[in-house]
């Protein structure tokens, strides 16, 4: 969270925000997860008219953000700048066990069901296709272990995960990093990783709706950047990967996973699958026309005796630029 003071208009209108019942438990609920006014009617027990309002408020004062998911808008505590600190000081003087917080608690325990209920039943109804490709790749455990292996030369504090569907690589690194955020397009998709990380207990990563060709990021925004089954969905995957090495920081790093080439054309057909896999040096060349460096590609093959006929592949690229430590000043 970046540091950030307020000046006195805008600290007095925070304190005015923050200082009424229902936008401090509003608050309070948006520190346990993303909500919808939907999701805060249905808890606060009040008008839609009268919630909207109060997140105004917020949303003005800088404690929270609003951003959209089709015709949704989900909320959530600011992440940076004087607002976010300001919000986070004041939930850390508040008691989790104080019965008015304690009771919005349990009915957002109800809401949280309700969208599992929702995320499972996607699943189930789409389970038979997932599996029917899982079947023809690596198996899931050998690529994970890879993406863990291609990582760990160095710890990393932030994950941007494009293409994120189940949210399964914020879950798979979540426990060692301090953010994470995946984007993805599809609402039913998010919806899968919104139940994936409540149940993990990852506060601090999130997801939402956003185009990989336009992210809604600032420049050197993330130490990591995973591009994982993404590509072959993609009609420019080059763009895809110079829009990604636009959000790493000096230092970071892009790994791609995806398929290599392969001869199954009903997955084009059936599964919109634009691309039969890559070659190697076709990301490879992608990536250094972004300005990464090309570190490593390896090529993982389906265990013999299996269904597999599909090789899964790993790129990972550097950012080429260097962080420099800030001058200190030596006192005579």
């Amino acid at each position: 969270m970046t540091s950030g003071r307020l000046g006195f208009e805008a600290l007095n209108a925070a304190l005015k925000a923050a200082g009424e019942e229902t936008r401090l438990r509003v608050l309070a609920l948006l520190a346990e997860a993303e909500l919808t006014v939907s999701d805060l009617t249905d808890i606060l027990r009040q008008s839609q008219p009268r919630i909207s309002r109060h997140l105004k408020l917020l949303v003005e004062a800088g404690l929270i953000e609003r951003f959209r998911e089709g015709t949704w808008a989900f909320f959530r505590l600011a992440e940076h700048g004087g607002g976010a600190e300001l919000a986070h000081a004041l939930l850390d003087k508040l008691n989790p066990a104080d019965p008015v917080i304690a009771r919005d608690r349990e009915r957002l325990a109800s809401v949280r069901q309700a969208r599992a209920a929702a995320a499972q039943a996607y699943f189930r109804a789409h389970a038979a296709e997932w599996d029917r490709i899982r079947n023809l790749h690596v198996a899931d455990e050998a690529v994970e272990a890879a993406i863990k292996d291609a990582l760990a030369d160095k710890p990393f504090r932030s994950l941007l995960d494009l293409g994120t569907g189940t949210g399964r690589m914020l879950e798979l690194f979540g426990p060692q990093i301090e953010r994470g955020l995946g984007l993805d397009l599809s609402l039913d998709m998010l919806l899968l990783a919104r139940d994936r990380l409540e149940r993990a207990g990852l506060k601090h990563c999130s997801v939402r709706q956003g185009d990989l060709y336009d992210l809604p990021l600032e420049n050197d925004s993330f130490d990591v950047v995973i591009l994982h089954q993404v590509l072959h969905f993609l009609d420019d995957g080059g763009r895809a990967i110079r829009e990604a090495a636009r959000v790493l920081r000096p230092g970071g790093r892009l790994l791609v996973v995806d398929f290599a080439p392969h001869e199954q054309e009903f997955l084009r057909e059936q599964f919109a699958h634009r691309r039969l896999g890559f070659a190697p040096e076709t990301v490879t060349q992608w990536i250094a026309a972004s300005g990464l460096e090309p570190v490593m590609h390896k090529s993982l093959s389906p265990e013999p005796g299996t269904d597999g006929k599909i090789a899964v592949s790993l790129w990972l690229a550097r950012d080429k630029r260097t962080l420099v430590a800030p001058l200190r000043r030596e006192v005579a």
